[in-house]
């Protein structure tokens, strides 16, 4: 009974953070990719200029990144949701599990953009990705705020594992 319990514990006030962080950007995700495909209503092909560096220009990714393990049947599609449905489900039991504010946030930042991107393939078939970056005529590829997000929770979880696991292990005995 007892490990029951501990599978349904309310999660602790970090956790719930974290779970706040992944609404966040879950809202985000969705709310620039609404702005993009009704209010600006951006076709695919089309690049409106915002800065020197930075053009909005609408792309279905199909695939995962890069375009890789483009999908176009249904089978495809909802083996790539089922996937990042699973990742998020994954990080949601470690963040339960976390003692770390930066763990906590990398983990709502991969929670939020794996969900964003899964709705994205759900309701569109494909990932929105609007967002291009260029410079010194080199393109970097066509992304959206969920990407933005798993990248940064990535990097977040790769800072801790090098440099935030110092402040966890013991002070030495020096024997």
């Amino acid at each position: 009974m007892e490990s029951v319990r501990a599978m349904i514990r309310p999660f602790s006030p970090l956790s719930r953070f974290g779970l706040a962080v992944a609404a966040a950007t879950l809202i985000a995700d969705q709310a620039t990719k609404f702005l993009v495909l009704q209010v600006m209503n951006l076709s695919p092909g089309v690049a409106i200029p915002v800065t020197p560096f930075l053009d909005l220009s609408l792309t279905y990714n199909r695939g995962i990144s890069y375009g890789w393990l483009a999908q176009d049947s249904d089978l495809g599609r909802n083996v790539l949701i089922a996937i990042s449905l699973a990742a998020a489900g994954l990080f949601v039991v470690w963040l339960g599990r976390t003692g770390s504010r930066l763990v906590a946030v990398a983990l709502g930042l991969l929670i939020g953009g794996a969900i964003g991107n899964a709705v994205d393939r759900a309701i569109h078939g494909a990932v929105v990705d609007f967002v291009s970056l260029h410079a010194f005529g080199w393109r970097w590829y066509v992304f959206n705020v969920a990407d933005s997000a798993i990248v940064a929770g990535v990097v977040g979880l790769l800072y801790d594992a090098v440099f935030g696991g110092a402040t966890k292990r013991p002070p030495s005995t020096g024997t």
